[in-house]
């Protein structure tokens, strides 16, 4: 079975984006950032919820356009409609069946791209096995938080951490559960 990986950006204080998807001040260039296109590379599927798939229209994404053109999409959505989408582009009900599906394809783990809501719900339901965080050196006080509105408490293994430039650092660890 492929395993879910949530690798995310994330203020020390725990959000991924600051209010109003507000991301200035995440770290946007460096061997770090090199590190993360590089490792999207290995990726084959993502999925995310609509909320994440809309927030990249304010990059000039279309709906129905893949973010990551080397990839297969699941947009995880009860009422998400898009029109003639690309064929690397699939809407799904937001649903743990699905989500077992797609981890039952053929393929490399699937990259969960952000989306604290999404995150967290999969988070409830035991469904992320890999934890990818790219620490920014800074605090937000407020935002979108890393696993939303998530209660559960988990225990993590540090599986690898490294140090870049500007301060970031990427570090990954198996979710216990």
């Amino acid at each position: 079975m492929r395993k879910i990986v949530y690798y995310v950006a994330s203020s020390l204080d725990g959000f991924i984006s600051g209010h109003d998807g507000d991301v200035r001040g995440f770290v946007e260039k460096g061997d770090g950032v090199d590190r993360y296109v590089s490792d999207l590379a290995n990726f084959d599927t993502v999925i995310m919820g609509r909320n994440t798939y809309e927030f990249g229209y304010k990059y000039g994404l279309k709906p129905g356009q893949p973010a990551y053109p080397h990839m297969k999409h699941y947009i995880f959505s009860d009422n998400l409609k898009l029109k003639n989408p690309d064929d690397k582009v699939e809407v799904k009900k937001i649903d743990l069946n699905e989500i077992d599906l797609i981890q039952n394809q053929e393929g490399s783990d699937i990259y969960l791209c952000g989306g604290g809501q999404f995150a967290g719900w999969l988070l409830e339901n035991q469904k992320i096995d890999i934890l990818r965080i790219k620490l920014n050196p800074l605090i937000l006080g407020g935002g979108k938080k890393l696993f939303g509105n998530s209660t559960k408490k988990y225990s993590l293994q540090l599986i690898d951490t490294a140090e870049y430039e500007n301060s970031l650092q990427i570090m990954t660890y198996h979710v216990v559960y």
